[in-house]
């Protein structure tokens, strides 16, 4: 089924009606019409999944979706069009441009705690770099993977852009076929299959992954803001976000005030029993509910530590004084737990985070810049926030994607048109001026040669169109200035001939 499934895709981006431009953005019109129409529908399914607040699918989802096609639709142009580069002698009279054009089949395995936001982002760049794309997501958000099943093809072209569901064993099936990109968001052992799998056919990847994104405070800062943003950005979703802070990073002096600020918020936040928030999420499924909980063995809670297994609720939880090499500081915990590591000062910290895998994300509370700027660049990480968490991924304008473990490549916005185009490199000259070409065809002298050196060495020359302008205007302006110039010397000539001649006369 999934053959004949991308065999029809394949021939539908063949067929050439995902090129034009005016085809790409009345896609793009009619995925933002089905989030505009479905929004209850997907706000249900999630309720359904992971219990998620009916506020916060636009927030959380719906929004940052429809930022990015009404960009794609607004900038389509100007990204698809040919790029003029810079020329060289040899070249100067050459139409010489970087051309994007479409992959082909693009791959996107969508990731279940973001279920609509991380499988549509990627579609949106797929079909402004006028793509065909097979949407496979998540089987663990089944009510949502279902739904985007069922809606997917009632507003976009249903051969271009299919929709496979399944478990493991239908995306190992897909990942047997060859592709032109694939983009999986994911963990990073599971990206590791679909790297090795598409390394079969070279098929070029973008990895989105998780790990420990570290959140550093510092002693000076203002603690109970730094506590307030650290909280939402790990207990949003049931800190269920790849982005989210995996642990903090503090001096002993302040681990006790940050853990007052942090219950102090919570109670704010979710109030004094979260189970009964209704902005409080849950766990996806039996089996993470296992997982986080087995993290939390042998360490006393001293914020929350609750849990319900026939809900899959876990309250939120803070631990202090985690030894760095426990379990609990080894693997990514995508749940709501935040442990607290004891450092000496920021030195420490930069090498606590240097020792370890590449985060995806780095969160620094800090208010002296020098101590900021020094922090990031001792650092490596796919993104970096400084006095806040999470919002460098709501800006279209940045790329966002890791670095080493953490993942491959970028994407949001613009971005993401680049990671699924090909730039097509493009030199178009005419058969006349032969003779330019001589010095490089035998038989070789060394004449030739020197000239073919001096060709070839020469610098490069920016012919856009602005540069052109200029370049004549400057040309005019330095005729024009020449021809003033001249014209005032025969004139002073003319005034001294004239002098010398009525001097002679009157003599």
């Amino acid at each position: 089924m999934e053959r004949q499934t991308l065999q029809r895709a394949r021939e539908a981006f063949f067929s050439g009606r995902a090129r034009p431009l005016e085809f790409r953005v009345q896609q793009l019109h009619a995925l933002q019409k089905m989030l505009t129409e479905k929004e209850n529908e997907i706000s249900t399914a999630l309720k359904q999944d992971l219990n998620r607040s009916q506020y916060d699918t636009p927030l959380l989802e719906l929004i940052g979706i429809e930022n990015e096609i009404k960009l794609a639709v607004e900038k389509l142009s100007d990204w698809a069009a040919p790029r003029s580069v810079e020329k060289n002698l040899l070249t100067l009279s050459d139409e010489v441009y970087i051309q994007p054009e479409p992959l082909g089949l693009v791959l996107i395995i969508g990731a279940w705690n973001y279920p609509w936001a991380l499988t549509l982002l990627p579609l949106v760049g797929a079909i402004a770099a006028g793509n065909a794309a097979v949407v496979k997501p998540s089987e663990l958000s089944e009510c949502s993977s279902l739904l985007l099943r069922a809606l997917l093809p009632r507003y976009l072209d249903k051969d271009l852009y299919p929709v496979v569901t399944g478990g493991a064993a239908e995306t190992q099936e897909l990942l047997k076929q060859k592709f032109d990109h694939i983009f999986y968001t994911g963990s990073s052992s599971v990206g590791k299959l679909v790297m090795e799998a598409a390394a079969r056919h070279l098929t070029p990847v973008t990895l989105e992954l998780g790990g420990k994104s570290p959140c550093y405070i510092d002693k000076n800062c203002d603690i109970r803001i730094a506590c307030r943003r650290i909280t939402w950005g790990k207990f949003v979703n049931c800190g269920q976000t790849c982005i989210a802070p995996d642990y903090i990073l503090c001096e002993p002096c302040i681990q006790g005030q940050v853990v007052e600020c942090i219950r102090q918020t919570l109670q704010e936040f979710y109030g004094a029993d979260p189970k009964c928030s209704p902005d409080y999420s849950r766990i996806i499924n039996q089996r993470h509910f296992n997982r986080i909980l087995s993290l939390m063995e042998g360490y006393t809670p001293v914020v929350g530590g609750q849990s319900d297994s026939s809900q899959c609720y876990i309250a939120p939880t803070v631990l202090k004084d985690v030894p760095p090499h426990s379990r609990l500081m080894q693997e990514e915990i995508f749940g709501p737990l935040l442990p607290i590591v004891a450092v000496s000062d920021m030195d420490d910290a930069i090498q606590f985070i240097n020792e370890r895998e590449k985060p995806l994300a780095l969160y620094i509370f800090c208010s002296d810049k020098k101590a900021v700027k020094r922090m990031i660049e001792e650092t490596t990480s796919g993104g970096v926030t400084v006095n806040d968490v999470m919002m460098h991924y709501t800006l279209s304008s940045l790329p966002f994607g890791g670095v080493g473990q953490s993942g491959t490549g970028s994407y949001h916005g613009k971005h993401t048109f680049e990671r699924l185009s090909h730039h097509r490199a493009c030199l178009v000259r005419s058969l006349n001026m032969e003779r330019v070409n001589l010095a490089r065809y035998p038989p070789q002298d060394r004449r030739r040669a020197r000239r073919a050196r001096v060709a070839l060495r020469s610098p490069l020359i920016d012919t856009s169109k602005r540069t052109l302008i200029w370049a004549i205007v400057a040309t005019i302006l330095g005729v024009g200035l020449f021809i003033a110039l001249l014209v005032i010397l025969l004139i002073a000539a003319g005034l001294n001939c004239t002098c010398w001649y009525w001097r002679g006369f009157y003599n």
